[in-house]
C-alpha cells in the first residue's frame, strides 16, 4: 500500500497553480483537491504531483 501522507505544513504553502487558490486534502488522503479550478492533483509517495496532465477532472457532485 502507498503511503499518500502530506507533510501538513507543505500543505499550508501549497496552492493551486491555476488558480493560486487554497488546496485542500481529499477525504481519503490521496488527492489535494482545488474547487475553484475543479480539479484534483493526486499524491504519490508523500509528493503532490501539481500538473494539469496528471489532475482529475472534478465530477459535479465533488464539488459540493
Amino acid at each position: 500500500m502507498e503511503n499518500h501522507n502530506i507533510d501538513p505544513k507543505m500543505l499550508e504553502m501549497l496552492v493551486c497553480p491555476f488558480t493560486k487558490t487554497r488546496l485542500e486534502l481529499s477525504a481519503d488522503g490521496k488527492e489535494l483537491v482545488s474547487h475553484a479550478a475543479r480539479l484534483a492533483f493526486p499524491i504519490e509517495k508523500g509528493v503532490p504531483l501539481m500538473v494539469l496532465d496528471g489532475a482529475r477532472h472534478l465530477k459535479e457532485d465533488e464539488l459540493r
